[in-house]
């Protein structure tokens, strides 16, 4: 086949050439495949296809995957925003107009009850599903929060059969056993509501003056507190429940309670890493819901500002040397170990910069405001800017995601078959 001067081809429509093209792959003339000047041929479709060059069309460049998470942070308003990294508690056993506003026109990210907000089941879950009912007009579901360890800091002992303590725990030694109480404290919060927990306790009781601790702790060795803390956690979370563990970066060996005053560790990163950091750190490697951190001073890392105010323990040990990236939640901004020193809305401020995502405002409606308030300030003012919120934003809603949360009502539970599984949970230490 002879070939066509390329000044008369390039003359040829799109609709003489194509069959042309046709024919002459098909014919594979040896004379087309060594013609003088091929390569100079328009890149289009070869007239000198070999066997060695596919003829296949072009793979496309798929699009990037669109993250829904991603698109939903782009289109929440600031207000939203600020509200995702706030969980306050509130007043009474129902729904009140200082709650109401909280969700209404502060979109706050969730709630906290205390034994002061819980009677009985069927209160309980109302007043859960009265949040839930309130925040339906709100972008993003609630967390519904509680204390929920077993043992002494049980905020339902009032209407199930309480479960052991992590002390008791850690003394049977039982991994079954300490998975099934896991199970059952996930399954009478699920049951009620509840959709966080902050337990287990990842603490080492190692300090016998410890008054706050104690019991609350699986043991006084890190491979104590490392695998019940988990089987704990896993059984929470088995029930639809995300487990925050706490106090990071260990309130163990401490002398001092953090509700009224600021405990301080001496120790040095590298006896923190050998001893206390133990449980966190396998708890990272477990894929951890979330972490919250005490206040306390951690002198070897950070002399002046509480570890849940300071970069140097947040965003320096638990994100970079850690490599923790997930939801990282403050102990409740109202404990004397902060307020004694700082004012809320600043430390808040200070928190959210030292790299947490939530900050918790347990108590007082103008605390909870103050907060709220000042984080705005500091996003106005350039302190704190959007993309900072924009990071924790991402965290807290993929946390969210995880666990599926929605506003839809609770039933009311069935107590018997409750405190049925609490019992058979008992039954299962060998």
């Amino acid at each position: 086949m002879k070939r066509q001067p390329k000044r008369i081809r390039r003359k040829r429509s799109f609709f003489i050439l194509l069959p042309l093209l046709a024919v002459i792959l098909a014919s594979c003339s040896s004379s087309n495949q060594h013609a003088p000047g091929n390569n100079s041929l328009s890149p289009a479709p070869s007239q000198t296809a070999s066997p060695n060059v596919s003829t296949d069309p072009p793979t496309l460049t798929p699009s990037p995957e669109i993250d829904p998470i991603r698109q939903q942070v782009e289109q929440m308003s600031l207000d939203e925003k600020i509200g995702q990294l706030v969980i306050v508690g509130l007043d009474g056993y129902s729904m009140n107009d200082d709650t109401l506003q909280m969700i209404e026109q502060y979109k706050v990210g969730g709630f906290i009850l205390f034994k002061n907000n819980i009677d009985t089941a069927e209160q309980t879950v109302s007043l859960l599903n009265q949040l839930k009912e309130a925040n339906k007009k709100n972008a993003v579901p609630l967390w519904l929060s509680v204390d929920q360890e077993g043992g002494r800091v049980s905020r339902l002992s009032s209407m199930f059969s309480n479960t052991p303590s992590a002390g008791e725990i850690g003394a049977a030694d039982d991994l079954t056993y300490t998975r099934n109480i896991g199970r059952a404290i996930g399954n009478e919060l699920h049951a009620l509501g509840f959709n966080m927990d902050f337990a287990p306790v990842m603490d080492i009781n190692s300090n016998p003056k410890n008054p706050v601790i104690g019991d609350r702790s699986f043991g006084s060795t890190p491979e104590a507190v490392m695998k019940h803390g988990i089987e704990t956690m896993y059984g929470i979370n088995s029930q639809g429940v995300a487990a925050v563990i706490k106090h990071f970066p260990g309130h163990g060996d401490t002398s001092v309670d953090s509700h009224y005053d600021l405990p301080l560790v001496n120790k040095t990163r590298q006896e923190l890493e050998q001893f206390e950091l133990q449980p966190f750190i396998e708890a990272i490697n477990q894929d951890v819901d979330a972490i919250m951190v005490a206040h306390l001073l951690m002198m070897q890392i950070d002399d002046k500002q509480p570890a849940s105010i300071s970069s140097s323990v947040i965003n320096g040990l638990l994100r970079d040397q850690l490599g923790y990236d997930g939801v990282v939640i403050t102990d409740d901004m109202t404990m004397g170990a902060l307020l004694n020193t700082n004012k809320i809305g600043d430390a808040a401020v200070r928190s959210i910069l030292a790299g947490t995502d939530i900050v918790l405002v347990s108590h007082q409606t103008e605390l909870r405001l103050e907060v709220i308030h000042s984080l705005k300030a500091a996003v106005e003012s350039n302190t704190l800017n959007e993309q900072r919120i924009d990071e924790s934003l991402y965290r807290i809603l993929r946390l969210k995601q995880k666990y599926s949360l929605q506003d839809a009502p609770t039933p009311s539970p069935d107590i018997d078959q409750i405190n049925k599984n609490i019992n058979d949970s008992l039954q299962s230490r060998s």
